[in-house]
């Protein structure tokens, strides 16, 4: 195999796109497990999925009973989502510059994209103008530990590699900027990887017993 390609995110992922759901992650399958459940969504009610790539957390808000919308940078990650939901609205964006327009949900999820960010107070500042008063965030992200050790987002390709980088926020670098932008009442739980996990997805195993996983939920006052 030649030595991995670096590639910046969006690139990335749409190159991605068409095989991203085939593709072993132990840290998706974890947060598929655990972060919808402390979302808690409601039926009626209207949920931000922001940075929902190809959608995978979308059926789950639908059956709740909830009104989703998707968003996303890109394009082959959205263009996936759309086909596999049509009825669902997904807009393009980053999550920084979330349309004027948007306002008032009721939560919003935004799960395993904080690798991705290299500056996180426009994006909780951003996430906090959608969130109506009385809504809640659930942000969810790889351990930290996992990219000071040089794991990254990585797929194959045409038999080449591509390594997507991992930007390094420490728990507390998330914690702060949530609190910054206005949100209250963060409480942090985190997951490490169990049989279950190694038995769904064995490269897991290397991992069994360590932190993988990270979910910060808060309420916008």
């Amino acid at each position: 195999m030649p030595e991995p390609i670096p590639i910046n995110p969006k690139q990335g992922y749409d190159l991605w796109a068409p095989t991203y759901d085939n593709t072993p992650n132990p840290v998706v399958a974890l947060d598929s497990r655990h972060t919808i459940s402390h979302l808690a969504p409601q039926p009626g009610e209207h949920i931000l999925d922001a940075g929902c790539g190809t959608g995978r957390n979308i059926q789950p808000l639908l059956d709740a009973g909830a009104i989703p919308t998707g968003v996303d940078f890109s394009d082959g990650m959205l263009s996936v989502a759309k086909q596999r939901h049509p009825d669902v609205s997904f807009t393009v964006s980053s999550l920084d510059q979330l349309p004027d327009d948007w306002s008032d949900f009721d939560a919003v999820l935004c799960a395993l994209v904080g690798e991705h960010l290299s500056s996180i107070d426009p994006v909780f500042a951003s996430l906090h103008r959608v969130t109506k008063p009385g809504g809640r965030l659930v942000f969810s992200f790889y351990h930290p530990w996992m990219a000071e050790a040089g794991i990254e987002a990585n797929f194959t390709l045409a038999e080449k590699e591509y390594r997507l980088g991992a930007e390094t926020h420490s728990i507390d670098d998330y914690a702060k900027s949530i609190a910054d932008a206005g949100y209250t009442d963060v409480t942090t739980t985190v997951y490490d990887v169990d049989d279950e996990l190694v038995s769904r997805v064995q490269k897991a195993e290397k991992y069994l017993g360590k932190p993988i996983l990270v979910v910060l939920c808060t309420t916008r006052p």
